[in-house]
């Protein structure tokens, strides 16, 4: 058996280009496009690449996308003031802070920016407000990987009601309202953590299974029952070249990209899982792309929200 492959570039193109017109309506009706603050703090390379990615995205369907930079040397005290800046600003709809924030800033500082955006601008989906209407299945805004996850499942004609499914990972930003997301669409969810006893024997009794450790191949075949739906949300750069030579034969395109650049992307699902699962997200080009696709309909939801479509 080989999976079959869920493109998430493909899907986010169908998702951007149904943005378009709404944003291009709005603009005409509005005088202004629906706009997006985006908050980068330190120098991050991987969160840079990030905020490039989204920027590049929202300017592609028609939005605002505004970036404000701090040094590393930044206090918590000079984010909240950007923060507050945005929330009271006419012309941005959204604001993200973009995650994770310079380590000296302490452990509680995300907790602390997140709990200080407007909930009525908050398109990533972290402020308790959001994550409360979540749980009580009247969401508004949600964070953009599992619903970018939900998306691939329901365009893809994967069923959701009745399946039986396992995330592994609690996170507040994927694992549980990942988990939420599923039980709400009438899925039976459970969810496995790093106590979680007989995880590959829990992981093979779901239909649909989604990974969201950050541990580079950790669901190997034994976690994944024949013709289940496999969705990897791990991103994890790779410089091992043994480990990468275990995984991909010579001549495999993955492992050509690693001997040029000398580092490849690559998830929580083991490479063999492609052989047992019925359909699987690749990575890179797998749930990544929605995320971001996502997050651009949050932005035009809190547009509308506010002045209509």
């Amino acid at each position: 058996m080989t999976a079959r492959l869920l493109d998430g570039n493909a899907l986010a193109a169908q998702i951007r280009a149904e943005i378009q017109p709404r944003a291009a309506a709005f603009t005409a009706r509005h005088g202004r496009p629906p706009g997006l603050g985006i908050v980068l703090v330190g120098d991050n390379p991987a969160s840079a690449i990030y905020v490039r990615n989204k920027l590049k995205a929202a300017s592609e369907v028609g939005m605002r996308a505004d970036l404000e930079r701090l040094p590393v040397s930044a206090s918590i005290e000079d984010v909240l003031a950007v923060v507050a800046r945005l929330n009271r600003s006419a012309v941005h709809d959204g604001v993200l802070v973009q995650d994770p924030l310079p380590e000296a800033m302490g452990p509680g500082a995300a907790r602390r920016v997140f709990d200080a955006i407007d909930p009525a601008k908050d398109v990533d989906g972290f402020h308790p407000v959001n994550v409360g209407k979540l749980v009580q299945k009247r969401p508004t805004l949600v964070p953009g990987t599992p619903l970018g996850v939900i998306e691939m499942l329901e365009r893809s004609s994967i069923p959701i009601a009745g399946a039986r499914a396992v995330v592994i990972g609690r996170s507040d930003i994927v694992g549980k309202p990942m988990a939420m997301l599923l039980l709400h669409r009438d899925a039976t969810v459970t969810v496995c953590h790093s106590k979680t006893r007989e995880l590959p024997a829990v992981a093979a009794t779901a239909d649909i299974l989604v990974a969201a450790i950050g541990r580079p191949g950790f669901v190997t075949p034994d976690f994944v029952k024949p013709g289940a739906t496999v969705v990897d949300v791990g991103i994890t750069s790779v410089t091992d070249a043994a480990l990468v030579a275990r995984w991909f034969p010579a001549g495999h395109p993955r492992r050509e990209v690693f001997e040029r650049r000398g580092a490849i992307t690559v998830g929580d699902v083991h490479p063999d899982v492609a052989n047992v699962a019925g359909a699987l997200s690749p990575v890179p080009g797998g749930v990544g792309p929605l995320t971001v696709a996502m997050l651009l309909s949050n932005v035009l939801r809190t547009a509308e929200a506010v002045l209509g479509p």
